[in-house]
Formats: C-alpha cells, sequence, structure tokens
C-alpha cells in the first residue's frame, strides 16, 4: 500500500484504537502502551499489505492480533490468569447514531439469549466492567468477554439483515373453542393456559415443526426477551416441550386448516349406519342386562330415563376399538393437578364450499362428557353425566360441581335444612333444578356403587366392533395427513375411540325417540337425562 494511502488509514483509526486500548486496560499508561502497539503493528502491516478491500476488518483483526500477544506477554511475566483464555472485546462493527438505528440496535438486544442480553445490557447501559460482570455473573472474565464478541457478531448480522415479521406476527390465529380429553387441574382445562393470545401463538407457531425463542420470537413479530417468561409457563405445564437444539414443539392438537364437506359427510353417514346396527342387535341386550335394577330413585317414575343413560354410557365405553399406540408423550400434565389431552378449535377453510351437506348433523355437536364427580366428604358419593341437546344442563364441565352432587346428598340424608345457614346450597340447586320448588330431588339416584351397576352391561360383539374398526381406521389414515407427525398417533386413537363415541350414542338415543321405543322427554326429565348420581340412600319418593 502507498505511504500516504498508509497515513490517512492510520489517522481514520488512531481514536477508535486507542478507545479499544482504554477498555482492555487497567491504566492510562497501560492503554497508551497498547494503542502505540497496534498502531506501530498497523502502520507496518499496511505498507508491505496490498491494496486493502475492507480497511476496517483489517485493521481490527490486526488489534487483536497484537492485544493478544499483549496477554500472552503480561501472563509469562506476572502468572495473572485470564481464565485459560486469550479472548478478547473488540468493536467489529459501527451501528451508526441516528434515532431509528438506536431503535432498531435496542430490538436487535432483545433477539439475543437471555444470559448474553444481559451481559450487553451490563456493559453497555449500566456501564459495568468486564471483572464486574463476571463476578456478578458468576463467569470467568474469558467467558464474559466471548459473550460479548458472540453478541456483537449476533447483533451485527441483524442489524445488516431485513428481519421479516411471520405469518402469526400479522395474522395471528383465534381460538374458537377448547376441549380437553382427562383430568382438568384445579385452574380448569386448556382454555386456562391458551386463553391468552401469545400463549396460544406461541404453541401454534411449533405445531407444524420444532422452532427455537429467536425462531418464535420472529414469527409472531415480537422480540424473545418479551416471550420468554411465558415460554418457560407453558414448558412447565406441558403446553410446550424441549427437543434437541434447544427447541419447542406441542402436542396440543388444533383442528386442521382445511375440512372437507363430503369427507365428514361420509364419517357422518357410517355413524349413522352404526347408530342403526347398535340399535337393533346392543340396546336389548343392554336393557335386559339392567333389568333387575331396582334400589333407583327416578323423578317422575319414568325407567327409560335409566335406560338411556345406560345405553349412553354403554355405548361410549364398552364399544371401544382396538387400537394400539402409547399416548403417554401427549398427554398434557399441569402443576396443578390437570392430565389431559387438549385440542383448541380454530377456523378451517372449507375445501369444498359448493357441496351441499346433509340436512339435522347439527344436533348431535356440542357434546360435553363423559364427566364423573366425587367427594372426599362422602365418600360413598359418584356421578356420571354427558351434557348434550337432549337435557337441560348448562356451562359444561364447568359449572358441574362435586359440592352439588355433596348438597344433594345432605339434603337427601336431612342433614341441612333450608333455611338461612344454608341459603346458598339451596340457591344453588334451585338454579341447576336439581331440586324443585317443594323440595323434592330432581335427579336420578342409584343406591350403591358405580361399578356394580356398570359392570352388569355386557359390551357388544366382537364381530359387530371389528367392522366398526375397519371402517374407522381407514377414516383414520386419511385424516392423519393433515397433522403434523408428533400427532398422528393422537389423531388415529383418537378417531378410533371416538368414531363409535358422542355422536354415535346420541344417534341411537334420538332413534330410540323418534322410532317410539322411548317416550319424548319432558322438561323435568330434562334436568337429569344422562345423569346418574350414586350414593348409599336414596330419597323419598
Amino acid at each position: 500500500m502507498e505511504k500516504e494511502k498508509a497515513d490517512k488509514l492510520i489517522v481514520k483509526f488512531s481514536s477508535k484504537v486507542y478507545g479499544f486500548a482504554v477498555k482492555k486496560s487497567f491504566s492510562y499508561d497501560e492503554a497508551e502502551e497498547l494503542s502505540g502497539e497496534m498502531l506501530k503493528e498497523l502502520y507496518l502491516s499496511m505498507l508491505h499489505a496490498e491494496d486493502i478491500v475492507n480497511p476496517e476488518g483489517y485493521v481490527w483483526r490486526i488489534c487483536q492480533h497484537v492485544y493478544a500477544k499483549y496477554v500472552n506477554q503480561k501472563k509469562l511475566q506476572k502468572g495473572v490468569s485470564l481464565d485459560g483464555m486469550s479472548l478478547t472485546y473488540f468493536d467489529q462493527h459501527d451501528f451508526g447514531e441516528t434515532e431509528e438505528e438506536i431503535k432498531k440496535l435496542r430490538k436487535e438486544i432483545g433477539f439475543l439469549s437471555a444470559s448474553r442480553r444481559e451481559i450487553v445490557y451490563s456493559f453497555y447501559y449500566e456501564g459495568k466492567s468486564i471483572a464486574q460482570i463476571a463476578k456478578e455473573q458468576g463467569l470467568p472474565e474469558g467467558t464474559v468477554k466471548w459473550h460479548l464478541n458472540k453478541a456483537r457478531n449476533d447483533l451485527k448480522e441483524g442489524f445488516n439483515m431485513e428481519r421479516k415479521i411471520g405469518s402469526l406476527g400479522l395474522s395471528p390465529v383465534k381460538a374458537l373453542d377448547f376441549s380437553h380429553w382427562g383430568r382438568p387441574g384445579s385452574n380448569g382445562g386448556p382454555e386456562y393456559y391458551l386463553k391468552d393470545k401469545i400463549n396460544l401463538n406461541i404453541v401454534y407457531s411449533v405445531y407444524d415443526s420444532p422452532k427455537t425463542l429467536a425462531e418464535i420470537a420472529e414469527d409472531l413479530g415480537m422480540t424473545p426477551v418479551f416471550l420468554e417468561d411465558k415460554i418457560e409457563i407453558l414448558l412447565a405445564n406441558g403446553f410446550l416441550v424441549e427437543t434437541k437444539g434447544k427447541r419447542y414443539t406441542t402436542y396440543v392438537r388444533f383442528s386442521p386448516e382445511q375440512i372437507s364437506l363430503e369427507a365428514e359427510d361420509n364419517v357422518f353417514k357410517m355413524q349413522e349406519k352404526a347408530a342403526k346396527l347398535l340399535v337393533e342387535n346392543y340396546v336389548p341386550k343392554i336393557r335386559a342386562a339392567i333389568a333387575d335394577v331396582k334400589e333407583l330413585y327416578i323423578p317422575g317414575g319414568n325407567r327409560q330415563l335409566f335406560e338411556a343413560v345406560c345405553i349412553f354410557y354403554a355405548i361410549t365405553t364398552k364399544c371401544t376399538l382396538p387400537c394400539d399406540k402409547d399416548l403417554s408423550k401427549c398427554r398434557i400434565k399441569t402443576l396443578d393437578g390437570g392430565d389431559f389431552f387438549a385440542t383448541v378449535h380454530i377456523k378451517s377453510k372449507i375445501m369444498d364450499p359448493n357441496y351441499k351437506e346433509l340436512p339435522g348433523k347439527e344436533k348431535y355437536s356440542g357434546v360435553c362428557g363423559a364427566m364423573t364427580r366425587g367427594s372426599e366428604k362422602y365418600p360413598c358419593l359418584y356421578s356420571w353425566s354427558v351434557d348434550s341437546k337432549l337435557d337441560s344442563r348448562t356451562g359444561k364441565w364447568q359449572n358441574n360441581l362435586n359440592s352439588d352432587y355433596e348438597a344433594v346428598y345432605e339434603v337427601i340424608t336431612k342433614a341441612i335444612k333450608d333455611d338461612k345457614t344454608n341459603a346458598e346450597k339451596f340457591k344453588r340447586l334451585r338454579e341447576r333444578d336439581f331440586i324443585t320448588k317443594d323440595g323434592k330431588i330432581n335427579i336420578m339416584v342409584v343406591k350403591g356403587a358405580a361399578a356394580d351397576l356398570f359392570d352388569k352391561i355386557p359390551k357388544p360383539d366382537e364381530k359387530l366392533l371389528s367392522e366398526f374398526a375397519k371402517y374407522a381406521l381407514e377414516q383414520a389414515m386419511v385424516l392423519v395427513k393433515q397433522y403434523p407427525p408428533q400427532l398422528q398417533d393422537f389423531v388415529i386413537v383418537d378417531f378410533m375411540d371416538q368414531f363409535i363415541g358422542n355422536r354415535v350414542a346420541l344417534m341411537v338415543l334420538y332413534e330410540l325417540y323418534e322410532n317410539g321405543t322411548f317416550r319424548p322427554l319432558t322438561k323435568q326429565e330434562k334436568v337429569t337425562a344422562n345423569l346418574l348420581m350414586f350414593a348409599d340412600t336414596l330419597p323419598e319418593a
């Protein structure tokens, strides 16, 4: 390089080189000595070099080399430990000083890892020395220097690239409803954790493929520093699972982005066929098996109410189709005691909007079941129920409380009276219509244990179940293609389980009501339809 050009570059970089030396020195004398060595080495190197394409990068490589030699000399002369590392910290990039550039730089700092971000903040914003940061963080000084160097590289890369907000940042996913299969915790089911839109979109961002914290942040158009606490909570409660490379995935199932109305109708038609076969071949066996159950209280005395709930129970629990897959990894176990499979229902695009759907399907939707309730206070108490359009109960599982049945039992045993002391209990029972205006119990009660009744109910013929299983598996293998790999086993098992489930059970009951086998339900009977309470004492007739 020509001497004149080298002289200009030395003048241009001399103040920055001195600033670098000040940061690395313990006194101004030492800084002057170090910067002098750097400028000397730099000048000589420039004179012998060809034309330099990237002067800034060239300068800092020389300075790093000089500083490394300087550190090694100090170690030899004074025996000073530098953590076994000759790493140094040096400014490699000028980020600018305009308001827009500073704002962008602060945003990029938010994309650093938590530990690195804290070191950068302490060094730049709080003006702490490397030694002080090392002491506070419990890290070797060389490690702190390494983090600062890595941070500068990461910031330079982020500063120079155009960050794009992911699809969820522009159009976040919205939940239409939540459902679970299993036991909710004391705080509730998945809706307690995922009703927060950010939590929901964090989980959805890793649904199709695992992502790092930074990738999730970019997808949502937010900085990682804002998401870290939320991710920790979701991780601790099972809604996120950490995989290799600090990536996250989820076993929460989301409804498909696209659905086919024709495909749904094909499943519906086969379920209708299954329901008719069950009415003909299985319902008579259920009714015969429970014919000898006499210790039973039925408001109004219609025994068909009792038979209907046993039929629903039998179809949803005794008609399970075989599917040998381990789903333990898919269970979400929350810190408040929840243990369930979770589904989020989102808006789906219809693939065949011109298809004319089968009429009348809506009456088989909106089932909340099966729900079981017990009592530590009264161990003999138990209830089994399913809420659907056949009953008049509201509020789904959230409104179905253990304390409701405890209060009913206390009324049955005359442990409480309808007075001011128990006003709240009686108010609640009347709101649910579990007692009438004149104080009579308005739900079905069976004397004895639930198992004694349910064990009486036989399973359907294996030939019938095999016929159902064959079609269900064929449909499941088509359906599973709409889901990510980690959820495919769950989807297959759930489809097999639900194929002869709540919808088919409702089809069977509607068929029995419509063909005259059972008479239509009255307003009073709808309170206790598909609800049984078990106790050691029956209400007075």
